[in-house]
């Protein structure tokens, strides 16, 4: 995660430069802008929250073999992780988002309370898919 952890910090610095020259170059500007410099500075402070993050997690797990140079290709091969093939909580989120985003269009702010609610209760049925907890072994 060190890789990750420093193209975010790159772009960090990328962005609070770029801040500083479109400051620098629309202040003399007839008509300035102020809102290209807060997103900027914005952005970059977002992606300094990613980047030190992931560097900070970088640091308290072992090295992957993206992280080491002696590293062989061979040492990245295997299993990712545990994907549901035939799950249909992606597409009750999918659904529950789009209610979410009409009601938001159209100001319908007891629609974006359902909405929220479908959003919580389809998240939690995907987190929860697999999960039989302390009573499998009674079954």
């Amino acid at each position: 995660m060190k890789i990750e952890g420093r193209i975010f910090i790159g772009m960090t610095v990328f962005c609070f430069i770029m801040a500083a020259i479109y400051w620098w170059w629309t202040a003399y500007d007839s008509t300035t802008e102020p809102v290209g410099v807060a997103s900027l500075i914005l952005s970059g402070g977002l992606l300094g929250i990613i980047g030190s993050y992931l560097y900070f997690i970088a640091r308290r797990i072992d090295p992957r073999p993206e992280d080491r140079s002696d590293a062989d290709i061979s040492d990245g091969a295997g299993d990712l992780g545990f994907f549901s093939p035939g799950s249909y909580w992606p597409l009750g989120i999918a659904m529950s988002a789009s209610v979410t985003a009409y009601a938001l269009a159209f100001r319908q702010w007891w629609l974006v309370v359902v909405g929220v609610g479908l959003i919580v209760t389809t998240v939690s049925g995907l987190l929860f898919e697999y999960y039989v907890g302390q009573r499998k072994a009674l079954r």
